[in-house]
């Protein structure tokens, strides 16, 4: 499946921010709270989770 261009957006932001990479992949859903206390525990936990639903999804 070729990537568009809000998908390298979404990793770019997944990268830097990855609540709002979630949040614009999947919204206010459980994933989105599941990433901030990854990513408050941990930056680099925040970011494999964040790439990993927006590679799924």
């Amino acid at each position: 499946m070729p990537f568009t261009c809000s998908d390298i957006i979404k990793i770019f932001f997944a990268i830097f921010v990855p609540p709002i990479g979630v949040f614009l992949e999947r919204g206010c859903a459980v994933d989105f709270w599941i990433n901030i206390l990854l990513t408050i525990l941990g930056y680099i936990p925040g970011i494999i989770h964040a790439l990993y639903i927006i590679l799924k999804y």
